[in-house]
């Protein structure tokens, strides 16, 4: 494998994380000109948004260990060139399935290129290297999602929706021919075989759990496609299991699921990411109907959680990773989460901006960046550095799939508290108050037992019980 100089090669991997990230949220502003223009329902609407998650999160596991077969330089640029596609498709849609198409590819393109991009990361740094890498990975992710926002109410306002994809599709294709140019060829890499029967079923259980949670808030917890996408996912979860036990080399070796950092960290991950993106979407919730700011000034109070996100992500979590260790960093996160949960759910009509609800961002965008990228690396300890795709798509997965969870779970608590005030003769403020109230004190508890589950299967939060520091795992060494 050739060498290439470590600051564009990481500039580069950081820079594709942006972009999925952007691609995330750039069309949150856009969708009421959407809307207008292709005629869409507000289901349409939302699956503007959900076809993107659909195939993102279903296939960021799989696209994680195809690059570990296939070669990480091939899916990040393969991933880079679907994006675009996707992108232009997007762009020139004309009707509502062609644009709900076009972001079914998007998220395709997005789940081949993150996991691709982090798995370089993990496969090519270690010690400092790697905190330092990872950092920028953690600020490129806080910075996407909050400069897609800022961007694509820009482009809309000026251009019409459509240049958001075109933007996006730009993006992707210089991070391409940088890839192109500066990624490890991988040249003279071990044959593998590619589990094809394993990859096809997890892929079906990942796909099924999304498109369940993302169909809830619509069709309601009992409806055909919720109840009909557990049973797919069940089914599927279920032959996984005994085609594994088979393969040569399974597209996610059991063996992993053994070491109690992989296992506790998909769990940790799961909650964590739970609180984590519920967290902001009730943040801006909270603003516009408690505190009744207009969409503007609420986006401008949102500022800070970024700039803060960003800077602790730069400045103090590689510090805290060399001194303490991921294990405990990513401990401290998800206890600073709980404590950001806690206050937002004492924010009332009001309260002050400054003294109230500033903080609490503050405090939540320390724990954002404080407990994912942290996560992650705990989960990485547990892999081979030659299964760093799985050790990327696990965790990118399981916070993808804990996010989506979260919203629909914390989201139908608030309702529910909503529709309990109101039907006991509250004001709509008062309904407001109470169901984010009670979907803030969820969260709170969802980050409480994402510590538990830290405290209970990290090594490093419970020592007495650790003997000699564990290897990371190669399932084909037996290990």
């Amino acid at each position: 494998m050739r060498r290439s100089p470590t600051l564009p090669l990481v500039l580069t991997l950081v820079a594709a994380q942006f972009v999925v990230m952007l691609d995330s949220s750039i069309l949150n502003v856009a969708l009421p000109s959407i809307a207008t223009d292709l005629g869409l329902s507000p289901v349409g609407t939302a699956w503007v948004l959900n076809a993107y998650f659909l195939t993102f999160g279903g296939l960021l596991l799989i696209s994680g260990r195809a690059a570990d077969v296939f070669g990480r330089r091939r899916m990040f640029l393969f991933g880079a060139g679907v994006l675009v596609a996707g992108s232009l498709l997007g762009g020139f849609a004309t009707t509502d399935m062609m644009l709900i198409a076009a972001r079914l590819v998007q998220g395709v393109g997005a789940a081949m290129l993150s996991p691709a991009a982090m798995s370089v990361i993990l496969a090519t740094f270690t010690g400092r290297e790697r905190v330092r890498a990872m950092s920028g990975w953690g600020a490129a992710s806080t910075v996407g999602g909050a400069a897609g926002v800022t961007v694509g109410g820009l482009l809309t306002a000026a251009f019409g929706w459509q240049s958001v994809l075109f933007v996006t599709a730009a993006v992707a294709a210089v991070i391409g021919a940088a890839g192109w140019a500066i990624l490890p060829t991988g040249k003279g890499a071990e044959a593998r075989p590619f589990d094809a029967a394993g990859a096809s079923l997890l892929t079906g259980a990942a796909v099924a759990i999304v498109f369940g949670v993302l169909s809830a808030p619509h069709s309601g917890l009992l409806s055909v496609e919720v109840i009909a996408a557990a049973i797919v996912a069940g089914l599927c979860l279920v032959g996984f299991g005994l085609v594994e036990k088979r393969a040569a080399d399974p597209v996610l070796p059991t063996r992993i699921l053994r070491d109690a950092r992989v296992s506790g960290g998909i769990a940790v991950n799961l909650l964590g990411g739970g609180a984590r993106v519920a967290c902001f979407v009730l943040v801006a919730l909270l603003l516009q109907q408690v505190l009744e700011y207009d969409p503007a000034i609420a986006g401008l109070a949102m500022l800070p959680t970024s700039l803060a996100g960003f800077a602790v992500s730069i400045l103090l979590l590689p510090k805290a990773l060399n001194r303490l260790g991921p294990q405990r960093v990513a401990a401290i996160g998800l206890v600073l989460l709980v404590i950001a949960h806690l206050l937002l759910a004492a924010v009332d009509n009001g309260d002050s901006y400054l003294l109230r609800v500033l903080p609490a961002l503050i405090v939540a965008a320390a724990g954002v960046a404080f407990s994912f990228t942290p996560t992650t690396l705990v989960i990485a300890e547990g892999i081979a550095a030659r299964n760093s795709g799985v050790s990327s798509g696990l965790a990118s997965a399981t916070a993808q799939i804990g996010g989506a969870i979260g919203i629909a779970v914390f989201g139908a608590i608030d309702a529910a508290r909503r529709a309990t005030t109101l039907d006991a003769g509250g004001t709509t403020l008062a309904a407001a108050e109470a169901g984010l109230q009670a979907a803030n004190l969820a969260a709170a508890i969802a980050a409480a037992a994402a510590v538990l589950v830290a405290v209970l299967t990290f090594p490093a939060l419970r020592p007495s019980l650790t003997g000699r520091r564990r290897r990371p795992v190669d399932a084909d060494a037996g290990t």
